[in-house]
């Protein structure tokens, strides 16, 4: 591990792990871009942090399902907060399954992952061509619309958790976000990009 001074009252742990191994402690390996999660513990470990670079899963998934840039988007903040919520399971043997329903042209989304931030996905339209919003971004949200996010939770025999929540803006970060303070009652942010 690698202990960094911040600002001069927090000490922040860094750990890091290379998809999909738990447990490397290499911060950035020379950049060759594998990907990665980075964790920690801030304000005497009262604050828990993850981030995760995941350009190759990314780059799999869109060849591998052929999607275009809002699908490609779409789906690789899912399989991003797969990773970041696999890194997050207590036991090496968790499952968890999250599942978009939207109204809007991409329909659907699903992503598996485990304990040790192994991910897959698909979505359900994977040809969803959308313009660019006002401030030149794709519109994630448009392309799934409203709908719901489900959170599935296999803890082992008889430990299945589900959890349900509205969307709330359709651009996946806003919508894990909610579902960890409503459903989970956790206070968490969630920022996803692609």
């Amino acid at each position: 591990s690698l202990l960094l001074s911040i600002a001069f009252t927090y000490r922040l742990v860094i750990q890091c792990s290379e998809l999909p191994k738990r447990g490397t402690n290499q911060i950035l390996r020379s950049l060759n871009m594998k990907d990665y999660i980075v964790r920690g513990m801030a304000a005497g470990n009262e604050i828990r942090f993850l981030a995760a670079y995941t350009r190759e899963t990314v780059e799999t998934a869109r060849t591998t399902h052929n999607l275009s840039p809002v699908c490609s988007a779409a789906l690789g903040r899912l399989l991003t907060g797969g990773a970041l919520m696999g890194a997050m399971c207590k036991n090496e043997d968790d499952v968890l399954t999250l599942k978009i329903n939207g109204a809007g042209p991409a329909k659907s989304l699903t992503v598996t992952a485990d304990a040790h931030s192994n991910v897959k996905g698909i979505i359900y339209n994977n040809a969803v061509d959308l313009p660019l919003k006002e401030n030149g971004h794709l519109d994630v949200g448009g392309a799934i619309g409203s709908g719901t996010l489900v959170v599935i939770r296999d803890e082992g025999p008889g430990e299945r958790y589900v959890g349900q929540t509205a969307l709330v803006s359709g651009e996946i970060g806003e919508d894990l976000t909610y579902y960890f303070a409503e459903s989970e009652q956790l206070p968490t942010s969630v920022g996803l990009g692609v």
